[in-house]
């Protein structure tokens, strides 16, 4: 009886692979050897699963998505009950942030495939949706006439903030102080929110 695969195990095995590379070496390191090599599997298996580098870094883009919306998940149910829309928003923002080593490999991978998309406009189709969906939550938390220029500003401040932090720029206090300071902006200070 033929050994039954588990084909998205192999694929996360390969992504996972694919990010440490990209983590430690840069995306120009990316190859399908190279993954091949730091996954321990064959080049072949990995075209198997990745005929081109669109697909492998559309792939892992999608584990750091999937554990980002984790971190989310597990951050927003530590809230409680009826949180206010400034703690919502906050929280949120601080799971996305790369803030340790754990996220700054995520952050990195995330960064990296702005980067190629920037040159590939159609390797960031699924990003357009997300940031869209993104902006449209941020903006229905706010309590401002001008909610989606607001969201947008935020969003931005969140991926400068991400920027900072991978580059060392800013360290992880650095950043939360500087993202309770605009929304203090927004919301006014939290003993007044």
């Amino acid at each position: 009886m033929p050994k039954k695969v588990d084909h998205r195990q192999r694929r996360t095995l390969i992504a996972d692979a694919l990010m440490r590379v990209a983590a430690e070496q840069g995306l120009e390191a990316v190859s399908l050897r190279h993954v091949a090599a730091q996954a321990g599997v064959s080049a072949g298996m990995v075209q198997h699963y990745f005929r081109t580098k669109d697909e492998m870094m559309t792939f892992a883009l999608a584990v750091v998505r999937e554990r980002s919306q984790v971190r989310v998940t597990e951050a927003m149910a530590r809230l409680g009950e009826n949180p206010s829309a400034r703690q919502v928003l906050r929280t949120m923002i601080v799971a996305l942030l790369p803030l340790d080593e754990r996220t700054r490999d995520d952050g990195r991978v995330a960064l990296a495939f702005l980067a190629y998309s920037a040159v590939r406009p159609q390797a960031a189709t699924g990003l357009r949706e997300g940031t869209e969906q993104l902006t449209g939550f941020i903006a229905s938390m706010l309590p401002v006439s001008n909610a989606a220029d607001v969201a947008a500003g935020l969003l931005a401040l969140m991926e400068g903030l991400g920027v900072y932090l991978l580059g060392g720029q800013y360290t992880s206090e650095q950043a939360v102080v500087a993202l309770d300071a605009h929304l203090d902006l927004i919301f006014g200070s939290p003993a007044h929110a």
